[in-house]
């Protein structure tokens, strides 16, 4: 019995048609990509492009511009596929007008616009604005920790840095008659090819400056957190927040921690002996319990030589950094130890980013005034100026400072998510406003337990993780392409643009509901 196939046709003349605006259809995500970027301000992109010189014109920027964000939503971030890709997929070729810009020009064009993204990023979040998407009544605020490209194990302290510089010195320079000129190339005269700076001295002396600069911060802030804890334990307070992990620091905290635990004892003593005084002195006996022992002192003083141990113990500096990106620290994740950075985001109910940044700094308690700054002069650039209505944040911001610092309404979790719902339910739900006595920390712990606080804050998780998750498990966002703190925030800036004008086409593509 016969077979019959529908095979191809290769060598069949095919008349093609005459015009690109026939290749794709009507509504093609690279068309409105195309219609976005002229809706753009690309004036500064245009600055640095006059072509009134000698030599080749540059590439349209608006062009280049429009490329990036069609391959970025795509999750297609290679320079080299983004030329492969040029060459042979469809969409692609109706952007560049069947131009190939090559994989070095497109490298190229980001690292010179690298400035340019954040002010772009405001741009798209005006669109998103008139198209009435960025709604402020709930603003979802996290961090997720994103790669670079570094390694691990490339993180050396002071003393193989100092090594490996010298080391290097020592190869340019040569035999006996060139290190007898060594002094010389300590400064500015090492080899250009050398103190270029994607050199390896140069990395390796930008290490070193990192390692000293967070040896001065950490100096201060000692001195800072020891001075507040001292004030805090001559007037018997409990101190509040986390305990910092400098061991010089640690012990600043014990040692007032140690002085307050006094200082609240002799009072209760003082208080009670008074009592017994008062009691006698009206020919009666002190009714009540006698009171247990106080223990917290030995607590405090047991805390105390633990942390003179271990301050003993801590070298003058341990500090290490990554000879491949400097600016890059080593980060904490669910899945282990990562090389990288801390990108933060604020994000409305609609997953639109409101704004982001990103930090060097692993823990988000620190970065919640500074990403609430970030949100307020991102929001003002773009023109827009409702007020935000609330805030959330998980675990990871609170505070008692980001409870209680000047600012928008805010629901900050006391504990992670499961231990907060676990703690709801065995608390049981109330009502009301907080007592007026409460803490900062009972206050918000009351609100969260209240209907509509559990219901406000319950919007953070499907508000700001499904757009981390998107970036991530959808696009493959889990490292950045450049090294250094600069770049991150520019391809920071890059991602969460083509991610809003992602959901505004979904915005603009839906159906219009019909007329009653």
């Amino acid at each position: 019995m016969a077979r019959f196939y529908v095979g191809p046709q290769r060598d069949q003349l095919l008349l093609m048609p005459v015009s690109m605006r026939d290749w794709l259809e009507e509504g093609h995500l690279a068309w409105f990509v195309i219609d976005v970027v002229d809706e753009l301000d690309t004036a500064a992109l245009h600055a640095r492009h006059p072509n009134d010189g000698v030599g080749r014109p540059a590439y349209d920027p608006d062009m280049m511009l429009a490329l990036l964000l069609y391959a970025y939503a795509g999750g297609l971030r290679s320079a080299r596929r983004i030329e492969a890709a040029c060459r042979t997929d469809a969409a692609y070729r109706v952007i560049c007008g069947g131009l190939v810009p090559d994989h070095a020009t497109i490298a190229r064009f980001v690292v010179d616009h690298q400035d340019a993204m954040e002010g772009l990023f405001v741009g798209g979040l005006r669109l998103c604005a008139a198209a009435g998407l960025v709604s402020l009544t709930t603003i979802a605020v996290d961090g997720t920790k994103i790669g670079t490209d570094a390694a691990l194990d490339a993180n050396h302290g002071a003393e193989w840095i100092r090594a490996q510089v010298r080391a290097l010195l020592a190869d340019a320079i040569g035999t006996d008659a060139g290190e007898a000129r060594a002094p010389a190339l300590l400064g500015d005269q090492a080899p250009a090819e050398m103190a270029s700076p994607s050199g390896r001295l140069a990395r390796l002396q930008a290490a070193q400056t990192s390692i000293e600069a967070e040896d001065r911060a950490a100096a201060t802030d000692a001195a800072k957190r020891a001075q507040a804890a001292r004030q805090a334990a001559q007037a018997g307070h409990k101190l509040h927040g986390r305990k910092p992990s400098d061991p010089h620091a640690a012990l600043a905290r014990a040692e007032a921690e140690h002085t307050a635990a006094l200082v609240r004892s002799e009072a209760k003593q003082t208080q009670r002996a008074a009592k017994v005084a008062a009691a006698a002195a009206a020919g009666r006996g002190l009714r009540g319990r006698q009171p247990a022992p106080d223990r917290s002192v030995e607590r405090a003083a047991a805390a105390l030589e633990a942390a003179r141990a271990a301050a003993q113990a801590a070298r003058p500096s341990d500090r290490k950094a990554n000879v491949t990106d400097p600016d890059s620290r080593i980060m904490k994740t669910a899945g282990g130890w990562v090389q990288g950075y801390n990108a933060q985001a604020a994000v409305n109910d609609h997953q639109i980013v409101l704004a982001g940044t990103v930090s060097q700094n692993g823990n988000d308690v620190e970065l919640y005034q500074p990403m609430v700054n970030t949100l307020t002069q991102t929001l003002t650039a773009a023109g827009i100026t409702d007020p935000i209505g609330l805030i959330l944040a998980d675990a990871g911001y609170w505070s008692q400072d980001n409870a209680t610092a000047e600012g928008p309404d805010r629901l900050i979790a006391t504990l992670k998510d499961w231990k907060q719902r676990r703690a709801a339910r065995e608390a049981g739900t109330t009502t009301g406003d907080p007592p007026e006595d409460a803490s900062a920390l009972e206050a918000m712990e009351h609100r969260l337990r209240t209907d509509q606080g559990a219901r406000a804050y319950a919007k953070r998780s499907h508000t700001v993780e499904p757009v981390f998750g998107h970036h991530k498990e959808n696009r493959g966002w889990r490292r950045f392409r450049r090294r250094g703190l600069a770049p991150a925030r520019s391809e920071w800036a890059l991602m969460n643009l083509s991610h809003n004008l992602a959901k505004l086409i979904e915005h603009r593509t839906q159906p219009t509901p019909a007329s009653a």
